[in-house]
C-alpha cells in the first residue's frame, strides 16, 4: 500500500458515546482515500470506531506500511500520540490532519510526526506522497499547506493550500473501504433505525469567537444539488438507513441551493428523514415548510446563551428573541427543535446565566445541550484570554478542553449551573406533557433548587481548578 488512513477514536473507551450510541464514520479520511485512489494510489483505511488500539497496533506490526496518515481532532489527542509512536517503530512515516494538529504543529512534530497538514487534504496528500515516492525527503518546502521540521531543527510551514472549489469533481467518500453496515445496524439497534452522514457544503463564513475555522476557514462551497441528490439515491438504496444526518456547518445557510434541492429530490421522488444544524438567522417560514416537505424530523439551533449581551460578545450575529420564535415555528411544522447551550463564556455574570435559563424555559425546546466553553487554540476567543489560560494537564495528557482560565468560576460551579438548566428543562416538559408528570415535575424541581444552592455555596469560589493547575504547573498554554 502507499499509504494508510486512520483515526483516533475508539468508541469502546468511551462510555458516555456507548450510551448514547449515535456513531458516524470519519468522513473526512474517507474522503481523502477516494481522493487518492481516483489518482491512482493504494490506501487502506483503518477504521478504529469500533475496532481496539492493540488491533491497530497488530496492523501496523503485520503490514508495515510505508506512510500512515492520522486524523486527529482535539478529543483523540492522546490517542493519536500513541498511534504516532506504534507508526514509527514499525518504520512508517507519519502525517497528521484535521482541526487539532494544524493549532499545534511543533508539539506534534516534536512527538514523532514528519509532516503536520494544514486545511483539507486531499491534494495536499497527493502531492506529498507524490514527492515522497519520486524524490524522498528533500525540499518539501515546495509542497503549500504543510508543516515540518528542517534538517536544521527550524519549524518550516509552508504557505497554505488554496481550497478545492469545484467539490463536484471530487469523488464521493469512500465508504466501501469500511464497515459502514456495522454503523447502520449501531444506530438500528439502539434507537429503531438506522443513520448515515453525508455533507453538502464546506466551511461557515461566520465569526463566533469560540469556533475553530482550522479546517476549512472561513470559506463556503457548496456542491452541486444534483451531486448531492445522486449521493443520497446511492446511500438510500445501498444502505437503507433510515434516516440521514446532514453534517454542514449550517445546512440552510445558503437559501437558493437549499430550494433548489429540495426542487430536486422532489423531481426523483426522495424523501428522506433526516436531522442537521441550522441558525436561527438563517430559517424563516419558507425554509421550514421545505425542510419539513424534505422530511427533516430534528433541527439543532446553535442558541448558546439566552442573554443578547453574551451572543454579542461571542459574534454570534444571532438574536435571541428570535430563537424563541424559530423553535415554536419549527414546532409548528412538526419538526423537533433542540437547541445547543454554552456554559462559562467569557465575562457570563449569574444573570445572564439566570437569562439562560428563562430563556429555555421560554423556547420550550424538544430537547438541549449545554457545553463548558473552552478556548480552542486558534480561535479569537483564545487570543482574547491566552495570557489568563491555564492547563489542567500536561499538553500530551489532554486536550484544549483541559484549559481553564483564570479567575473564571470554578467548573464545579458550573456543574451545579448546568443541573439548574436541565432541571428546569425537565420541570417544563413534565408539566406540559399531555399527562402532568407530577413526580417527575417534583423530582426536576429539587433538583433545580439543589442547582442553584450549589451555584451560591461555590459562588466565592474564583477557579479553584485552575489555582491547583497552576501551583502544580506554572507553564502557561
Amino acid at each position: 500500500m502507499d499509504i494508510l488512513l486512520t483515526h483516533a477514536y475508539f468508541l469502546q473507551e468511551d462510555p458516555g458515546e456507548r450510551k448514547i450510541m449515535k456513531p458516524y464514520p470519519p468522513l473526512g479520511i474517507l474522503y481523502v482515500s477516494s481522493h487518492l485512489k481516483a489518482k491512482g494510489f493504494r490506501v487502506e483505511v483503518f477504521d478504529t470506531t469500533f475496532r481496539s488500539k492493540d488491533d491497530l497496533k497488530r496492523f501496523f506490526e503485520r503490514h508495515r506500511p510505508a506512510v500512515v496518515g492520522i486524523y486527529c481532532n482535539l478529543m483523540t489527542r492522546t490517542n493519536a500520540l500513541l498511534l504516532m509512536r506504534w507508526a514509527k517503530n514499525c518504520g512508517a512515516r507519519v502525517v497528521v490532519g484535521g482541526p487539532e494538529p494544524v493549532n499545534y504543529p511543533q508539539e506534534y512534530l516534536r512527538h514523532g510526526a514528519d509532516v503536520v497538514v494544514a486545511g483539507e487534504g486531499e491534494t495536499t496528500l497527493e502531492e506529498l506522497l507524490r514527492h515522497w515516492k519520486e524524490e524522498g525527503a528533500a525540499d518539501l518546502g515546495q509542497i503549500a499547506g504543510i508543516s515540518f521540521i528542517a534538517a536544521d531543527g527550524r519549524l518550516v510551514t509552508t504557505p497554505p493550500r488554496p481550497a478545492i472549489r469545484d467539490l463536484d469533481a471530487q469523488p464521493w467518500p469512500d465508504r466501501d473501504a469500511i464497515d459502514m453496515h456495522r454503523y447502520v445496524d449501531a444506530w438500528r439497534s439502539r434507537h429503531g433505525r438506522g443513520s448515515v452522514s453525508l455533507i453538502t457544503s464546506r466551511g461557515c463564513p461566520y465569526t463566533c469567537t469560540w469556533c475553530s475555522h482550522s479546517v476549512f476557514g472561513y470559506t463556503y462551497r457548496s456542491r452541486s444539488p444534483s451531486n448531492v441528490a445522486d449521493e443520497l439515491e446511492m446511500i438510500l438504496e445501498k444502505y437503507q438507513p433510515e434516516m440521514v444526518w446532514y453534517s454542514d456547518d449550517v445546512f440552510t445557510i445558503n437559501r437558493r441551493w437549499l430550494l433548489n434541492y429540495a426542487q430536486e429530490l422532489d423531481r426523483r421522488g426522495l424523501r428522506a428523514p433526516f436531522e442537521t444544524i441550522s441558525r436561527e438567522d438563517r430559517l424563516d417560514d419558507e425554509i421550514v415548510k421545505t425542510l419539513a416537505r424534505m422530511g427533516c424530523l430534528r433541527l439543532w439551533v446553535g442558541s448558546e446563551s439566552g442573554s443578547q449581551r453574551i451572543l454579542d460578545a461571542m459574534k454570534r450575529r444571532t438574536d435571541a428573541r428570535r430563537v424563541r420564535e424559530v423553535v415554536r415555528l419549527l414546532q409548528t411544522h412538526g419538526i423537533e427543535a433542540g437547541l445547543f447551550f454554552m456554559l462559562g463564556y467569557e465575562g457570563e455574570t449569574l444573570d445572564d446565566i439566570a437569562a439562560s435559563v428563562e430563556h429555555l424555559k421560554a423556547a420550550r425546546p424538544d430537547a438541549f445541550l449545554t457545553t463548558l466553553s473552552y478556548p480552542i487554540k486558534g480561535t479569537p476567543y483564545y487570543q482574547q484570554v491566552a495570557d489568563r489560560i491555564i492547563p489542567l494537564k500536561p499538553w500530551e495528557q489532554g486536550s484544549d478542553r483541559d484549559l481553564t482560565v483564570a479567575g473564571r468560576r470554578s467548573r464545579h460551579f458550573y456543574s451545579f449551573a448546568n443541573r439548574w438548566i436541565s432541571s428546569e428543562f425537565r420541570l417544563q416538559q413534565a408539566l406540559r406533557g399531555e399527562k402532568r408528570e407530577m413526580l417527575a415535575a417534583a423530582k426536576a424541581l429539587l433538583n433545580s433548587h439543589l442547582g442553584r444552592l450549589g451555584m451560591r455555596l461555590t459562588r466565592a469560589q474564583r477557579e479553584g481548578d485552575g489555582r491547583r493547575a497552576a501551583a502544580r504547573s506554572p507553564q502557561r498554554a
